[in-house]
């Protein structure tokens, strides 16, 4: 059996014991809630034997003990004779001087619990009627303080489980990306060893510009794929120039179909960056653009400087996004297209928001009008 198996069983198996344990407890909060139930009827009863008692009893008799069995009691009982109350204890003052109040209570109380009956003398039947203790009122909520213990208990389990769960597929993906970045390096150092022999070779020069360009392409997508799982290094760039050359790269691989625009101000802007991952934060949302407008329409990105803060906006002419969507297409295996694994938004996500502290969002959209996103970051100097 492997070890990821043996974990799996494991944690399965301590969640099973908690709930059986929580279980246990709620069994025996029910059973002791019982227990006392059963012990003030008994304790009714006596408190009836006690009144009997001090009625029946000569004047000169000692009615110590029945008298401290009335006193002793702290559960509410009202008393009647013929359906009139006679008598009562353990009832709020304020309650005792309201007509209304009273009767509603005990009205409360012949609902809560069978009356106990003295025959006082022949002819003369009192009734008396009781409610629960203080405590015993305390216990009745303690069930579903326990179930709320338990629900809370469950989402815990839950999101521990999702969140170990998700670490273990970022691991995995972390490792297939830097084996990736170690295969692509192997015929990328071969190509670069052609490279330079057709250098040498009689062969047009525009043709090695381009082949010389999808190479250094080629060892920043293995860069980029080495520094997942790591935390990369951030330099002060001009983020102008950085979301430029990225520009400037797809737009010249893209169909003339699509009409590119880039606007940004005339002065630098300077902030903490890592080139590669920013180059891939701008493709994504470029690709993401042009896929949404089926390879045809027009797609702007503007930089703009707000106080402390800068904006890029990458705004296309595509199909739009429903507002009830707006969260969803940055989360993981989200996507809209018959083909894709729904990452590309959710890795731009990580770089902005986890590797370089910005911000990333739908700003607006509109169903087949287009959609803008935004990114934010904090403008240092």
């Amino acid at each position: 059996m492997q070890f990821s198996e043996k974990r799996n069983i494991t944690r399965w198996f301590i969640i099973l014991a908690s709930f059986f344990i929580v279980s246990i407890i709620l069994w025996n909060t029910y059973s002791l809630f019982q227990i006392f139930k059963n012990e003030e009827r008994v304790k009714m009863q006596q408190w009836a034997l006690a009144q009997k008692k001090m009625n029946n009893e000569d004047p000169n008799a000692d009615v110590e003990l029945p008298l401290q069995i009335i006193q002793n009691s702290t559960i509410p009982i009202i008393a009647t004779e013929n359906d009139t109350i006679v008598d009562h204890i353990n009832i709020d003052a304020d309650i005792i001087s309201d007509k209304v109040k009273i009767n509603d209570l005990l009205k409360k109380l012949k609902n809560q619990n069978e009356p106990i009956i003295i025959n006082i003398s022949e002819g003369q039947i009192r009734k008396l009627y009781y409610g629960d203790s203080s405590l015993l009122n305390i216990l009745k909520y303690y069930p579903f303080a326990l179930f709320f213990v338990i629900f809370l208990f469950g989402a815990l389990v839950y999101n521990f489980y999702k969140s170990t769960k998700m670490a273990t597929q970022n691991k995995l993906w972390a490792g297939m990306a830097k084996e990736t970045a170690h295969q692509i390096g192997t015929p990328l150092s071969s190509l670069i060893g052609w490279l330079e022999i057709m250098k040498g070779e009689n062969i047009s020069e525009s043709i090695i510009e381009e082949i010389e360009k999808d190479i250094k392409r080629l060892q920043t997508i293995t860069d980029r794929f080495s520094k997942i799982g790591s935390e990369p290094a951030l330099v002060n760039k001009d983020l102008i120039e950085e979301t430029h050359l990225s520009f400037d790269y797809l737009k010249s691989r893209f169909s003339h179909q699509v009409t590119f625009e880039f606007i940004a101000p005339n002065e630098p802007i300077y902030i903490p960056l890592n080139p590669e991952l920013h180059s891939w934060t701008i493709e994504n949302l470029m690709k993401n653009a042009i896929d949404a407008m089926k390879g045809k329409g027009s797609l702007t990105i503007s930089i703009e400087k707000f106080g402390k803060q800068v904006k890029i906006n990458v705004t296309d002419s595509g199909k739009g996004i429903p507002k009830n969507q707006f969260n969803k297409v940055f989360e993981p295996g989200f996507t809209t297209k018959k083909r894709g694994w729904g990452l590309g938004l959710s890795l731009t996500k990580r770089i902005v928001e986890e590797y370089h502290k910005g911000k990333i969002r739908v700003a607006q959209s509109e169903i087949d009008k287009g959609t803008t996103i935004q990114i934010i970051y904090g403008k240092r100097k």
